[in-house]
């Protein structure tokens, strides 16, 4: 079996963090891979420490003709029997040939960019849902959800982000975008005094944000990150993970949460309310609800048997699901059912 997996996103962000993992973790299990991504120094670099040195296209507009060139040119001398492409410009510019071409959507994408494909890959049962609403078959849209790295991690150093020891740590994750409702966030954290608020990311919103804080006057208490490689030792520092998203198809980070034992609290959104059993794996607030989230995290923080309690029906809820083992083991089925 072979497959041979493009991505063509360029900034950090949860699908680009996965595809690295994923395709690392099928390394492991021994699939034969080649790995195309969008010219990303970074990420090369990650896949080559594991042992995948990745081909690095432009991925540019409609006029890059070289690329589309390029790539039939890998598969051509690779002769995979799956592609696997991630976002709508890798797919777009997968050429036709004696493989099996699957699409992975990590949203809800404009479906005409997945025409050719043979298969869809969504990585929560709402997207599959969606497409099948879209008109796809039923038999060639598949679920297969992503995991995360749950590889005990030493907190990072407090003093390093400014944080003083003892004060309540929120950390959250993502690209700052109306979506994710960071300001609702800064909003709720506001209203709980000597609590520090950890935002991991970059956006266009970030001078919004920071102007927020600073209206709602506590700039002392928000740490804008920049985006991290490092979320197992973040989450080994802070005390919960807040996911307050207005639209969010999955909430990777809420996985990560679990695995490395942290209280969730987040808004109901499609993704966060399909993993969460509310009050027994995390805490669930209607979006946008400034009041709703700050009383979430203020009894996530104070009410210790709460916590402990929402920590285990965490790690429950992963272990049956998101672990690399089972995951990977997904994958590996589902290739050899489509080749097959």
């Amino acid at each position: 079996m072979r497959v041979l997996q493009a991505m063509a996103g360029t900034e950090a962000g949860g699908a680009e963090e996965f595809f690295v993992r994923l395709v690392l973790a099928l390394k492991r299990a021994g699939l034969e891979q080649r790995a195309v991504i969008r010219r990303d120094a970074r990420r090369a670099a990650q896949l080559a420490a594991g042992g995948m040195t990745p081909t690095e296209l432009p991925f540019g507009g409609i006029f890059d003709f070289r690329t589309r060139r390029s790539l039939a040119r890998e598969i051509e001398s690779f002769q995979p029997d799956v592609v696997l492409t991630w976002m709508s410009r890798a797919t777009r510019q997968c050429p036709s040939g004696r493989f099996v071409h699957v699409g992975r959507l990590g949203g809800y994408y404009n479906l005409k960019y997945y025409r050719r494909c043979g298969h869809l890959i969504g990585n929560t049962p709402d997207i599959v849902a969606y497409c099948v609403a879209q008109g796809w078959p039923q038999d060639r849209v598949h679920y297969l959800p992503n995991f995360v790295n749950a590889s005990p991690t030493a907190p990072v150093v407090r003093s390093s982000l400014d944080t003083p020891e003892g004060v309540p740590v929120v950390l959250a994750a993502g690209r700052f975008h109306p979506n994710k409702a960071f300001d609702t966030l800064i909003r709720a954290v506001a209203r709980l005094p000597d609590t520090f608020l950890w935002l991991a990311g970059q956006g266009p919103l970030e001078g919004e944000l920071k102007a927020l804080a600073n209206a709602e006057r506590i700039t002392q208490r928000v740490r804008f990150l920049g985006w991290r490689n490092d979320m197992p030792a973040l989450l080994a520092g802070a005390d919960i993970l807040a996911c307050t998203s207005r639209i969010e198809p999955l909430g990777n980070v809420i996985i990560e949460a679990w695995a490395h034992g942290k209280p969730v609290v987040a808004t109901a959104a499609t993704g966060p309310k399909s993993l969460i059993d509310d009050g027994v794996s995390g805490l669930l607030v209607l979006v946008d609800d400034v009041a709703g989230i700050a009383d979430a995290m203020r009894n996530a923080l104070a009410d210790k048997p709460l916590a402990s309690r929402l920590v285990a029906g965490g790690r429950a809820a992963y272990e049956r699901t998101f672990t690399e083992a089972a995951v990977v083991r997904r994958y590996l089925d589902f290739f050899a059912k489509v080749a097959g």
